[in-house]
């Protein structure tokens, strides 16, 4: 992953996306400490994504039915 500053980035924008659309990855550096505050990475179009499960991960899995539906005011109720 290439890193710069954020003026850096302000100036060469253009430049910066021609290098994402490549596949790069840009960290965005900012502050005295020059910490990455941001990635400005490719975006990818998963035919099926999957759903993380957090510290489960690994433990089970979940499915979700075709047919699974859910009104708003049952979500709100719960």
């Amino acid at each position: 992953m290439k890193t710069m500053s954020v003026g850096a980035f302000k100036a060469n924008f253009s430049e910066v996306l021609k290098l994402v659309l490549a596949g790069e990855e840009i960290g965005i550096l900012y502050g005295k400490k020059k910490e990455i505050v941001a990635k400005m990475v490719p975006k990818t179009i998963e035919k099926n994504p999957r759903r993380k499960l957090g510290i489960l991960e690994g433990k089970g899995t979940v499915e979700f039915g075709t047919n699974f539906k859910m009104t708003e005011e049952e979500f709100l109720a719960s």
